[in-house]
């Protein structure tokens, strides 16, 4: 038994070359032939009607889809001894921590997809709501077929549901009223929701004779009913209705076929059987009913199926969506006989088969003896269901799993072209003579939300490096950034405020932590880069006030963001006081926060991962390298190398820290992942290249900006080149359509930044990319 994840093939080597990887569209970097798949769901041995279901899928694309490679995990629980074969993983659901286990094992394997079989009862307790987290720590797609879709849910059941229905990329339910319920009571979007039939088998029509004999039946009338055997199954209805149906067919024989249900079984034992059994007695049919208590291999129950001429599913429960069985038998052309639940009701519309109401004997008495007393309707219900099954056929059911598999994959194709440098006309349609507008519905500039200081800081630091832009234009724009940074000095209170409203007013008289320090970044940086002399005149006297004033400031990011731009200064002036000051301070203080978190597997600053994460060891490589340590300089790019390492696939992209991620200790979940985290990681890395060579930090950069242009667990393009605008992040279902000033931002400077890191390269013979 193979319980652990296999070696990934195709991990991505490290480039040992010096030459970085390029960022055009490679033809064939993705095949759209090959998918490879991680199923998840119970499986045989496991005697349930999920696991032959995932027993199904698996064979049937192997069979009918060979370039669709499955890899097989399997719930099930503690203590099981199970002798499952050919998986992948083995998910204990009673264990709490097998299900991040496995998304991390599924993670490593790097499968296109992947595909849940839902079911409450098999996730675990509690309506198996650990399935959420399970899904939450997935990267790649998710394709969740629903096996049920209750009208009446519970509250919990509810919300598991509804965060299923808002992680999957799609849908997959078995009828035509399941997709409804999830779509009008779960809120599935319609376009991402599939009705695939339950798949069945293909043998030839009208071979009960022949498979009567073998069971020693031959010239007797035989209903059937199979399946794990349990109070709901409504066996009880069909015994009490054998008196009058062998009345008047003396030679009927009801075949009762399968085990009875592992937890029915665990609790009371064959009472239940046993109840049925003397109830046949007592009605003095005990002789026609015959029992097969064992949970039949596929082919056994096929051969039983074709004995059979009326299958019986009388069931109590008119929410069941799915019944395996009953598209066995329908697609085999047997006339059925069955209360209308859900699958029922669609598949035997239309003269397929007979609907009769819940918990009548006489009515299912009736349905049979009508059908056993005309040979000549029996044949034609049987021929229609026979017709009526062509269309869910295995070879069908696989085609459309396969198609469905592929959609759920998404566009498997190369990134677009990197080399060329963004547009401002994004940058400029979102700023207006107070500043630049923080969010954006689609790419209209959306004026509820006004302007905060951390966008306009970052603008501020754009119009310092951009290139391309008429002088006049970037003179007048770099002036209205920094005017909203100095209207956002608060002198009486010693702070910068953040939120301001479009109408000017201010949300309030103290900003963020956060938003302080990266104003004070931005005023450095405008010291060291702005071509303006008169912006720099403006800056430095700004800093040295502000700086001062932040000193008490403790949160780790607003630190490194002070410290970046106490560089910035101090690269203009290497003795300048309150630069060293703030510098001197923040090393100090990230190398005691490092020291106090770290752990043998946990080389971080926290105890938990949360956004603009490289900015961390960023500024302390900055701070050791203004303030001439080393031993600083070593542990950030000791933590920016376990951080890169994290923030990898292992095919290779870039996988940012998401920001569901937030508050999780230890761990960190792929979704949603943002542009501001790609350009730190590779603002971080080209200062790590400048002062090791190290051709990794090249990779690593590279992967970064790639993951703009569609190298991602998505693989969807989030810029626009000819305007430089950037969608707001990589989610669960694709794209944020989006385009708000932090990720457009965040993409324009993460250009100049690559295109700073692969000048270097080439400065030192290391050839990267040719730049347009």
């Amino acid at each position: 038994m193979d319980l652990e994840a296999d070696e990934v093939a195709g991990t991505h080597p490290s480039n040992r070359s010096g030459i970085a990887p390029t960022l055009f569209p490679v033809a064939g970097a993705f095949s759209p032939e090959r998918l490879r798949v991680a199923v998840v769901g119970t499986y045989p041995p496991r005697m349930c009607g999920i696991a032959t279901f995932t027993s199904d899928v698996v064979e049937q694309l192997g069979a009918f889809h060979p370039e669709v490679a499955c890899d097989v995990y399997a719930l099930d629980r503690r203590g099981s001894a199970l002798p499952y074969d050919r998986l992948r993983r083995v998910i204990r659901v009673d264990d709490e921590g097998s299900f991040p286990a496995a998304a991390e094992a599924i993670n490593a394997s790097a499968p296109d997809a992947v595909w849940i079989q839902h079911e409450f009862g098999i996730f675990g307790d509690d309506d198996g709501q650990a399935v959420c987290g399970f899904a939450a720590g997935l990267a790649a797609p998710l394709l969740v077929t629903f096996h049920t879709v209750l009208a009446e849910p519970s509250e919990r059941q509810m919300q598991i549901m509804r965060y299923l229905v808002s992680r999957a990329s799609r849908s997959m339910v078995m009828s035509e009223d399941g997709r409804r319920r999830l779509i009008d009571i779960y809120g599935a979007n319609a376009a991402t929701v599939e009705v695939i039939q339950h798949g069945a088998p293909d043998r030839p029509f009208g071979r009960s004779a022949e498979f009567k004999a073998r069971l020693a039946l031959s010239d007797r009338p035989v209903l059937m009913t199979f399946g794990l055997l349990g109070p709901g199954k409504g066996i009880e209805q069909v015994i009490e209705a054998m008196p009058s149906i062998a009345a008047r067919h003396p030679q009927v024989v009801y075949r009762i076929v399968g085990a009875t249900h592992p937890t029915l079984l665990a609790t009371e034992g064959e009472a239940y059987r046993e109840r049925l059994t003397r109830l046949a007695k007592t009605l003095g049919v005990d002789r026609h009913v015959v029992w097969d208590n064992r949970f039949l291999e596929t082919a056994e129950l096929l051969d039983q199926l074709e004995a059979c001429d009326v299958y019986v599913t009388p069931y109590l429960n008119l929410e069941q969506s799915t019944s395996g069985t009953l598209s066995y038998a329908v697609a085999l052309g047997k006339a059925v006989v069955s209360t209308p639940y859900l699958h029922a009701r669609e598949l035997l519309s239309d003269g397929i088969g007979m609907l009769v109401p819940p918990r009548s004997n006489a009515a299912i008495a009736s349905a049979v003896i009508d059908l056993l007393d005309d040979p000549a309707k029996l044949e034609l219900v049987q021929r229609r269901a026979y017709e009526r099954g062509r269309a869910t056929i295995w070879p069908e059911f696989a085609r459309a799993s396969a198609d469905l598999l592929r959609a759920a994959a998404g566009p498997r194709r190369g990134i677009a072209s990197a080399a060329s440098a963004p547009g401002t006309s994004a940058v400029i349609g979102m700023s207006d003579d107070t500043g630049i507008l923080q969010h954006a519905i689609g790419v209209i500039p959306d004026r509820r939300h006004g302007y905060c200081l951390d966008d306009n800081a970052r603008a501020l630091m754009l119009m310092n490096v951009v290139s391309g832009l008429e002088p006049a234009r970037q003179r007048h724009l770099s002036r209205t950034y920094a005017s909203f940074v100095q209207h956002a000095w608060n002198a009486q209170a010693g702070r910068f405020r953040n939120f301001m409203r479009f109408d000017r007013s201010w949300c309030e008289e103290v900003g963020s932590d956060d938003s302080n320090g990266r104003a004070l970044w931005a005023i450095g940086h405008t010291v060291e880069l702005s071509g303006d002399a008169d912006l720099r005149a403006w800056a430095l006297p700004l800093f040295q006030r502000v700086s001062s004033s932040l000193l008490a400031v403790t949160s780790p990011r607003a630190v490194a963001f002070m410290v970046l731009g106490a560089g910035c200064v101090l690269r203009r002036d290497r003795l300048h006081p309150e630069a060293r000051v703030v510098a001197e301070g923040g090393g100090d203080y990230l190398t005691r926060l490092l020291a106090a978190a770290e752990s043998a597997d946990w080389t971080w600053f926290e105890s938990v991962l949360g956004y603009d994460n490289p900015r961390l060891p960023q500024a302390l490589i900055e701070a050791g390298t203004a303030c001439r340590r080393k031993d600083w300089i070593d542990h950030g790019v000791r933590s920016l190398t376990w951080l890169s390492r994290r923030q990898t696939a292992p095919t290779g992209k870039f996988r940012p820290v998401g920001c569901e991620s937030f508050g999780l200790m230890g761990r960190h979940l792929p979704f949603d992942q943002q542009p501001l985290e790609a350009q730190a990681a590779i603002e971080a890395a080209e200062i790590a290249y400048g002062l090791t060579g190290d051709t990794r930090w090249l990779d690593h950069a590279n992967a970064a900006y790639a993951w703009f242009f569609g190298s991602n667990d998505r693989h969807v393009s989030l810029v626009d080149v000819a305007s430089g605008a950037c969608r707001d992040g990589v989610t669960p279902r694709g794209r944020n359509e989006n385009c708000g000033a932090e990720s457009i931002l965040a993409f324009q400077l993460a250009y100049y930044s690559i295109r700073r890191l692969w000048a270097a390269a080439q400065a030192q013979a290391r050839p990267a990319l040719p730049l347009s």
